[in-house]
């Protein structure tokens, strides 16, 4: 029984994890002829201060998200992945990844950085690529990046 992932979503946040998780997710899309997932999440808790929403500040990631998955995009197509898309969700990327998107994409196969969190911060409140591979209802591939593989 060979195994073809059919949609395929990848998370990313530009960062460097995050770029090495799309490139691969690139060469897995091609080699499976899925579609990809372009996706970002707006972290809405960062954004919140303890009595307001600033809506400047929800207004610029809102810019950079889709400036960031209009750039991926265009990547993707260059480098021959014929069905892309983006997509921008709100929230804790840690749930809305595995509980949400990966859902309303009936992906298969999730694909994201992992983080470069020290160990208090992980033990605190634990990785997105944790709580991802936690969470979701497919197969996960957690990308490291050559820092990760040094600590």
């Amino acid at each position: 029984m060979t195994t073809e992932y059919q949609h395929i979503v990848v998370a990313v946040d530009g960062s460097k994890a995050s770029e090495k998780a799309f490139k691969k997710a690139i060469a897995i899309a091609k080699r499976n002829n899925a579609q990809l997932i372009i996706s970002h999440v707006v972290d809405t808790k960062t954004i919140s201060t303890a009595e307001t929403y600033d809506q400047s500040l929800i207004n610029r990631s809102e810019t950079y998200a889709t400036q960031l998955l209009e750039d991926y995009q265009r990547q993707a197509s260059a480098k021959g992945v014929t069905n892309a898309e983006t997509h921008i969700d709100y929230g804790s990327p840690k749930v809305r990844i595995p509980k949400h998107v990966a859902k309303k994409f009936d992906a298969d196969l999730i694909i994201c950085g992992a983080t470069g969190l020290n160990a208090v911060e992980r033990f605190l409140i634990g990785s997105v690529s944790e709580n991802i591979t936690r969470y979701a209802s497919c197969d996960v591939l957690v990308v490291r990046s050559e820092q990760d593989e040094d600590e």
